[in-house]
């Protein structure tokens, strides 16, 4: 698609977000921007509850989990019986590790440049003999595939790690990632948090087995529903003890004798979920559906590079992957004092974020190049 029509999508879409009404947003990557079509569903969410009460389970909400599970199964091309809600990816985590088995194989690969959660899990798995390997990164860029290829060895259960780093917004290769994972007869567990949304994202195609992502950001679904797929031949190799009566068979039949789990994803499912947010991420996911994923990440790449550029012409500098195909939605401009700039750009109307050292811009579909502008405009200043 030519670039000038990539620009008339986003003014097609633009007045779906009425934050640009009154802010430059740049900070899809912490939250993404409300859509009118979102509002709306939580407005019809209110109304169901007004409604029927409690009824409302059985004539709408329990089909509107449905419907999200479907959505998110096409976006990374699985089956909807692979993809399971979660509150939060920390809770995802938790149950699906939970079902993994680390007395022979105890070992975990993962990086510096994930998020902490990540480790943090596998941390505190310590006392139960879980050993976390944080590999180092030489540029606070990304991790080389040799890095990981040096650290899986016939100990290893699982490498977790990021399919976008949040540190840096760097692609990592992971198709070749897990090839090599499984080559050493490990598994390979993906955060896609800041992937799903902005990138063309195929479980199959990436050979992943667990891929965990959530509603939040890219996929404009607002807090609280995190989605998590599981390979469908792994699914009944994992029993987690972590489990919940929304994992298991015959949930309404409330029997406190037996334990018997679900044959598909919805095993790893914990208690009542987030309905308020189920209906703004089934709208959400709607959008990024309708707009298009491979047009999304043409655009999203258009406006990185632009972003990029516009730093490197007044000075700036950009802490990135080197090419435009290993860079995502995600741009990092070093900063001695980022909080401060971040606070600067708000003052000048520009919402975006920070991490240790640098100012965190993240465009998508719905942003322009005025938007960038105005806020390396802030920064250069």
């Amino acid at each position: 698609m030519p670039d000038a029509d990539l620009y008339e999508l986003t003014e097609q879409y633009r007045a779906e977000f009425p934050i640009f009404r009154s802010a430059t947003y740049l900070n899809t990557c912490s939250l993404g921007a409300l859509a009118e079509r979102s509002r709306k569903a939580l407005d019809q969410f209110a109304d169901l509850w007004s409604r029927w009460g409690a009824s409302a389970w059985y004539e709408h909400w329990l089909a509107a989990t449905d419907d999200v599970r479907a959505a998110f199964a096409r976006l990374i091309g699985a089956d909807a019986a692979e993809t399971a809600l979660a509150p939060s990816i920390s809770a995802a985590l938790s149950t699906v590790v939970s079902g993994i088995e680390f007395s022979e194989r105890p070992r975990v690969i993962t990086t510096e440049l994930d998020f902490p959660t990540v480790v943090y899990h596998f941390l505190a798995r310590r006392e139960l003999g879980v050993e976390t390997v944080v590999l180092e990164s030489a540029d606070r860029v990304s991790v080389p595939l040799e890095a990981f290829a040096a650290a899986i060895d016939e100990r290893t259960a699982l490498v977790a790690t990021s399919h976008v780093y949040y540190t840096s917004g760097a692609i990592q290769d992971i198709a070749g990632l897990a090839r090599l994972a499984h080559e050493r007869g490990a598994w390979c567990l993906v955060d896609a948090y800041q992937s799903t949304g902005q990138l063309p994202v195929n479980a199959r195609e990436l050979g992943v087995d667990i891929l965990l992502t959530g509603a939040l950001k890219w996929l404009l679904g607002g807090a609280g529903l995190a989605l998590t797929y599981v390979r469908g031949s792994l699914i009944e190799r994992l029993r987690p003890s972590v489990v919940s009566w929304f994992g298991v068979e015959d949930q309404f039949a409330f029997d406190p004798h037996r334990l018997t789990l679900r044959r598909d994803a919805r095993r790893f499912e914990l208690g009542t979920p987030a309905v308020p947010t189920v209906y703004t991420a089934r709208a959400g996911m709607e959008l990024v559906e309708e707009v298009g994923i491979g047009k999304i990440r043409r655009r999203v790449s258009a406006l990185t590079e632009d972003l990029v550029e516009r730093a490197w012409a007044r000075g700036l500098r950009v802490r990135g992957a080197a090419t435009p195909q290993t860079r995502s939605g995600i741009v990092m401009i070093e900063h001695p004092e980022p909080a401060a700039a971040v606070h600067r750009l708000m003052e000048a109307g520009v919402i975006a974020d920070f991490r240790p050292g640098a100012v965190r811009l993240s465009p998508h579909f719905y942003n322009t190049t005025d938007d960038n502008e105005r806020a390396i405009g802030v920064l250069a200043g």
